[in-house]
């Protein structure tokens, strides 16, 4: 009956026996009661602890039982007192967890913020990659600056574009216009192509972008540098723009099975007009061949060939005549 009240069975029954008849020792009250002297002890010890035995004053080293309206309010009484205790210290512990989340939580490489997930490190970005892949029912819109892609990458690549292409999901990809010059890299696109994706080129593309069924997006935190890792988003404010950028990049695009117009033997190609365009801002060669995907080497030949063409001596004068003939 007592046994709510943190009471054991052999407690209760001691407790009970000595409220019948306080007199004799642990022999005779364990004997009356059916225990052993060491069952007797320990409740007696347990009662003393829960105040329910105490000294008694008539028989000095004897022990008398504390009545139970008054002992079992006093055990009431300190439950509550523990239970409140306890209560301040959960809610103490609460806190600290809070404190420590919110300090740690900008270190943690893998969280999540207002529907943004930041994903740091390839193995987090290839797991979400993969279970994103996994979800598609409709469609899927890339962006691939660069240029040439690291044969690694396409390697983790390539399973995931043939599953989703075998279930018949819709495929964009817009690739640099040098990737053209890459085998490994001209020969996934081609594969893709044959899978039954759409690919296209552009000479100048916008940062690396992934949109799965337009409603979550993978971007680089920063694209200048990769190991920060990358944002997925579900933003739809945040993903409509992005999906407006992929499809102004790729109505810009050329497909990859077609060349781009030849101009004339006077005109710029499409790559040789961004490569002024960038200059004309201020970039470095170093700065600009990043951006066109291509080498060092290729912008310096690249720009000595416009040089040639427009007849100048520097590349200040080059700037001039470019400006001169509409080319900027």
């Amino acid at each position: 009956m007592l046994q709510a009240l943190g009471l054991g069975a052999d407690v209760e029954a001691v407790y009970r026996g000595m409220l019948a008849d306080p007199s004799g020792g642990v022999a005779e009250l364990g004997a009356r009661l059916g225990l052993t002297e060491e069952q007797v002890r320990a409740g007696l010890d347990r009662l003393v602890d829960l105040d329910l035995l105490r000294p008694s004053r008539d028989s000095p080293g004897a022990l008398r039982a504390v009545r139970p309206e008054l002992g079992l309010e006093l055990l009431l009484r300190r439950q509550e007192e523990e239970l409140v205790q306890r209560q301040q210290e959960l809610a103490r512990s609460k806190a600290a967890a809070a404190q420590v989340v919110s300090e740690f939580a900008e270190l943690r490489p893998n969280t999540e913020v207002d529907g943004a997930e930041r994903l740091v490190g390839m193995d987090a970005i290839q797991s979400r990659l993969e279970e994103l892949a996994h979800g598609l029912v409709g469609e899927c819109l890339a962006i691939l600056p660069g240029g040439a892609l690291s044969e690694a990458s396409l390697e983790a690549s390539r399973p995931l574009d043939r599953r989703v292409l075998a279930r018949g999901i819709e495929m964009r990809s817009v690739y640099q216009d040098s990737a053209r010059n890459d085998p490994a890299t001209l020969a996934y696109a081609r594969w893709l192509t044959e899978q039954g994706a759409q690919v296209r080129t552009s000479p100048l593309l916008p940062p690396r972008l992934l949109v799965f069924d337009r409603t979550v997006a993978v971007v680089p935190i920063d694209p200048a540098n990769s190991r920060l890792g990358a944002l997925c988003t579900r933003a739809p404010g945040i993903v409509a723009s992005l999906i407006t950028l992929f499809e102004q990049t790729w109505n810009a695009a050329v497909p990859l099975g077609a060349d781009r117009p030849r101009p004339s033997d006077t005109e710029p190609t499409a790559a040789e007009l961004e490569l002024l365009r960038l200059l004309a801002s201020g970039m470095t060669d170093e700065t600009a061949a990043k951006r066109l995907g291509v080498s060092l080497r290729t912008v310096r030949r690249q720009m000595a060939a416009l040089m040639e063409r427009l007849h100048a001596t520097s590349r200040f004068e080059a700037g001039l005549k470019a400006a001169q003939q509409g080319w900027l």
